[in-house]
């Protein structure tokens, strides 16, 4: 076996493939995001936009959070010291889960070093409390909850996207007797769609089943507090899990669970990935608590969100690029070729100073890739009027299909 030829034949599969992944090292400004700079190989600089960063609100450059951040800094330090058994739990770790709780109407909360974690180890972590599980998993839920099923030893049952009677001939099919536990999403990031949160609570009664819901792309953006679609759709009481990441609309670090008092202490008894890690540093937890507790109150930045979002998709449309609009804040635009989708992305960085990943396999399907916008409160009408010139531009530059413009 020779190593390194095997290591050159995988990276090579994935140049030819179009889909080799490139970091772009940028450098966000404090107070002026969503610009940055970026960081060329060749160690020049040029200003930058960026279009697809997970700071959905800003509320990573937000003075209450960075405040909150550095007072915690002064008086406790950079890390934690442990994991949250060993001396990894602070005063700044309980406010936080005490705002999360809060926050989804739940009696608790465990926070995890990242929403992905907080899938992985819940999930995984169920059948041991519940001997025969079987989990009902949506087809398009993210890495984290499949991978938390897969591991977790159980039986696991995947119904369509979003099908509610595929969902129900699976449930219908079992064991009547048997733990049961649906797993899904409320936002599904790629194409921006909701997930059926009624008819699911509904099935999950009639069939006597646990809900658990990944509110990752939601918490911060919707609701009137933003805990989420759930709560938009004053559904969350009839949730049994809720998973939500600190890391996107709330601008910081870290994922949670907010569950019953009895399913947290469970959780957090049992789980290795939450047992065995270090905690998040006191500071990450102090302006996660922060962020939460602001936007609890500032639902003008939910809308203004909310309107560019609308506008953005609004104007794309009107020169007829595929836009998948389900009515999410998430803009993505069809380009259906990792190849195109990568050399328009590279287009906009180098020509517009217009930062966009492109989003290809395995992320999404072969044949559905896509440029992924993300346009928050804090980018200005001039950046949407640039960002819809170079689209144009480009889109005519590599020649790409559009559809029937509207009259």
């Amino acid at each position: 076996m020779t190593y390194d030829a095997a290591l050159d034949t995988a990276l090579q599969r994935l140049h030819d493939e179009g889909r080799y992944r490139t970091f772009i090292d940028i450098e966000r400004r404090r107070g002026h995001f969503p610009r940055a700079v970026w960081r060329r190989p060749d160690g020049t600089e040029k200003d930058i936009i960026v279009w697809c960063g997970n700071d959905y609100l800003g509320m990573g450059q937000h003075p209450v959070v960075l405040a909150a951040m550095q007072e915690a800094v002064e008086k406790t330090g950079a890390g934690s010291g442990g994991t949250r058994n060993i001396s990894g739990t602070t005063v700044w770790h309980r406010r936080l889960e005490a705002e999360l709780a809060d926050l989804h109407g739940k009696e608790a909360a465990l926070v995890f070093t990242s929403a992905y974690i907080a899938n992985d180890a819940t999930l995984s972590t169920l059948p041991k409390l519940f001997p025969g599980l079987i989990i009902y998993s949506d087809a398009l839920n993210h890495a984290s909850m499949i991978e938390g099923v897969r591991r977790n030893g159980g039986a696991k049952r995947i119904f369509r996207h979003n099908d509610v009677a595929h969902l129900r001939e699976l449930l219908e099919a079992d064991d009547p007797a048997a733990p049961k536990l649906i797993a899904f999403e409320s936002i599904y990031s790629m194409d921006g769609d909701f997930g059926p949160i009624e008819a699911i609570c509904d099935l999950a009664d009639e069939f006597n089943a646990l809900t658990y819901i990944d509110e990752v792309h939601a918490v911060g953006m919707y609701g009137p507090r933003g805990a989420g679609v759930a709560e938009r759709d004053r559904l969350m009481h009839r949730l049994d899990i809720i998973n939500g990441t600190l890391a996107k609309a709330y601008g910081v670090m870290g994922g949670y669970i907010a569950a019953s008092a009895k399913m947290v202490d469970a959780i957090r008894s049992y789980a290795p990935g939450f047992i065995f890690t270090t905690s998040l540093p006191p500071a990450v937890a102090a302006g996660a608590a922060a962020s939460v507790r602001h936007l609890k109150s500032d639902q003008a930045r939910r809308d203004k969100q909310q309107e560019h979002a609308r506008v953005l998709k609004m104007r794309l449309k009107g020169m007829g690029l595929p836009i998948i609009d389900h009515g999410s804040h998430i803009v993505p635009v069809h380009v259906g070729d990792p190849v195109h989708c990568k050399r328009i992305s590279d287009m906009l960085l180098e020509n517009h100073g217009i930062y966009v990943q492109p989003i290809n396999f395995p992320t999404v399907p072969r044949g559905t890739e896509r440029l992924r916008f993300t346009p928050s409160p804090v980018h200005d009408p001039k950046d949407i009027d640039a960002l819809v010139k170079a689209m144009d531009q480009l889109w005519s530059h590599c020649a790409l299909n559009r559809a029937e413009l509207s009259a």
